[in-house]
């Protein structure tokens, strides 16, 4: 927190002390100036009491609208810089870094409990810095008067302000630690059932995934009930004190005149001011509650900010070569941050200008892994990766997502026109090269039969757009972008056998003499790249042309034969 921004809590700390202490003031001058005006004395007696009671009343509301506008202008400013940090560093660690997370919850931490993070300055650090200076000030005024109210006002506001809130935390804590999990749990269901409600519906599940958004929504609910009933007994219970303790001030006030130690008209300002002193007081069992959600919320968003980044820049980057050839990887491991096994292990690639390599290995193999080092998503564990002689992790990453480019499985696509989802990889491209790039993804002779061509809206995540569709326009967005290296990231995941083979051969065409690295778990066509490389749990187990792999005995030729089996029984089916 910067100087500027603790002189503001400062500034609204003091705002909201004279706020409570002008309720105070205010409740004490009242009751002497009524008492006082019962025995009818000169006007100009009371001309003090008067000037202070109005100034008690317009200073009451003045110091708390200036309290609320500074407090909450500083904390709005905390919080958007707090935002923009852990925005950054999740641009850091993604995506490798977020492979377990999932969207909804990530949403969550990053609006809900960026969001509850005010709630620990203007509901509990505020309210209990100002109840402490106020209570104090208080208890001495009533001491000052008579010192056995004194004492009376200190034993309710302890038990008002400390046992009470200190028995609600206990109650609501088991409800606190839960909240913010089940409100990620909740974003997670509704999201899932919102993106996917389609095919939802298609395969039956859409009723399962509605019960497990009304479980979590359920959850959600009784832990808000739980909080609910103890901020109600908590403000019974301080209702309570703070009724006793007037009553018994009343009774030591009385004692007190016939002792003859306090005045008969003082006694008045005896009793009411235990009665406003405790609205200093009042709020404190539900900011502990606060103070208890914002730690759990806190520690989630901390759970973002010291997550272990994936890849580290340099300090002092290199500068990037002007041609990525000869890319090398050698001896190459990785692994993702939690993970006891490498997820690529001695690795070893070499392309040079116009070379297609095909990468294939089943599910978990370590064929992602390979694009988001290639990519610098992920930093290498040992081994070199170069790019024209120049060491990758010298570089900055985006120097070197210039020479080397994805076309992924999920690539995104915006909620808007074809030409602007395209005019991301070269916003000023003409729309002469915007239908080239669409014509080498064999997509343009669709677009031209559209009514609004290039200006058709895709809808969100591509909801207009087939599978194959949305696929061919990320194929056409990369093409665009013209990177001197191209990898596609099982391009055909997700798509039909019939649509994935004739994307496949389109890719495998359009790639010709561009260098080209092809990660997929599809065989089809493999024959027209240079070379094909065989993963199996992060490790090389067969490299060579198609055609000798496919002639051998290995795991290449086993992997052909059943997926031609598979492709055999879909055909019967």
């Amino acid at each position: 927190m910067g100087g500027e921004l603790r002189g503001r809590l400062g500034l609204a700390l003091l705002l909201g002390t004279l706020a409570l202490g002008s309720a105070v003031g205010l409740m004490a001058v009242s009751g002497w100036l009524i008492s006082r005006a019962s025995e009818q004395p000169p006007v100009l007696y009371l001309m003090v009491a008067v000037t202070a009671t109005r100034a008690f009343g317009i200073g009451r509301a003045v110091f708390r609208y200036a309290e609320r506008l500074v407090s909450h202008d500083a904390v709005l400013r905390m919080l958007a810089e707090l935002r923009v940090s852990v925005y950054r560093r999740l641009e850091r660690i993604a995506p490798a870094g977020l492979r377990r997370t999932r969207r909804g919850d990530l949403l969550s931490r990053l609006v809900q409990d960026v969001d509850a993070l005010q709630d620990y300055w203007l509901r509990w650090l505020l309210p209990a810095g100002a109840a402490l200076l106020v209570g104090a000030g208080s208890v001495g005024f009533t001491a000052w008067l008579l010192p056995e109210a004194g004492a009376v006002l200190a034993v309710g506001l302890l038990a008002a302000g400390l046992a009470v809130p200190f028995l609600g935390g206990v109650l609501a804590r088991r409800a606190e630690d839960r909240l913010a999990p089940a409100r990620g749990a909740l974003a997670t269901a509704v999201a899932d059932l919102l993106r996917g409600c389609a095919e939802l519906t298609v395969a039956g599940a859409l009723r399962d995934r509605l019960d497990r958004a009304a479980r979590a929504d359920r959850s959600l609910t009784s832990i808000a009930s739980r909080q609910a009933a103890v901020t109600a007994l908590s403000a019974g219970l301080t209702a309570l004190a703070c009724g006793l303790t007037v009553a018994a001030a009343a009774v030591v006030g009385v004692q007190g005149v016939r002792d003859g130690r306090l005045d008969g008209v003082a006694l008045a300002a005896l009793v009411l001011t235990p009665l406003a002193a405790f609205e200093a007081v009042n709020g404190l069992p539900l900011a502990v509650q606060y103070r208890q959600r914002v730690k759990r919320s806190a520690e989630r968003v901390q759970e973002v900010l010291d997550a272990p980044v994936p890849v580290h820049e340099p300090t002092t980057p290199a500068a990037a070569p002007d041609s990525p050839f000869p890319l090398v990887l050698q001896g190459l491991s990785a692994r993702y941050a939690g993970q006891e096994r490498d997820a690529l292990d001695d690795f070893a690639l070499t392309l040079e200008a116009g070379r297609r390599v095909a990468v294939v290995g089943p599910s978990g193999s370590g064929k992602t892994t390979l694009a988001q080092v290639l990519l610098r998503f992920l930093d290498a564990r040992a081994g070199t990766y170069r790019l024209g002689g120049t060491a990758a992790d010298a570089l900055d990453g985006d120097d070197v997502r210039r020479l080397v480019g994805l076309c992924a499985q999920d690539a995104h696509t915006f909620d808007s026109t074809l030409r602007e989802n395209l005019r991301l990889a070269r916003p000023g491209a003409g729309d002469d090269e915007l239908r080239a790039a669409l014509d080498r993804a064999r997509l343009l002779d669709w677009v031209d039969g559209l009514p609004e061509g290039l200006d058709t809206l895709v809808g969100e995540h591509g909801a207009r757009l087939s599978g194959g569709q949305r696929q061919r326009l990320a194929l056409a967005r990369a093409l665009l972008a013209d990177f001197p290296v191209l990898v596609l990231d099982e391009p055909a995941e997700h798509l039909d056998l019939a649509t994935a083979d004739a994307l496949t051969d389109d890719l495998l065409q359009v790639t010709e003499g561009r260098t080209t690295v092809l990660i997929t778990h599809r065989l089809r066509g493999l024959d027209a790249v240079d070379e094909v490389v065989v993963l199996d749990e992060g490790r090389t187990v067969q490299r060579g042309p198609y055609a000798e792999l496919a002639a051998a005995e290995g795991p290449l030729r086993t992997m052909l034969e059943r997926e031609r089996a598979t492709e055999l029984l879909l055909r019967r089916g």
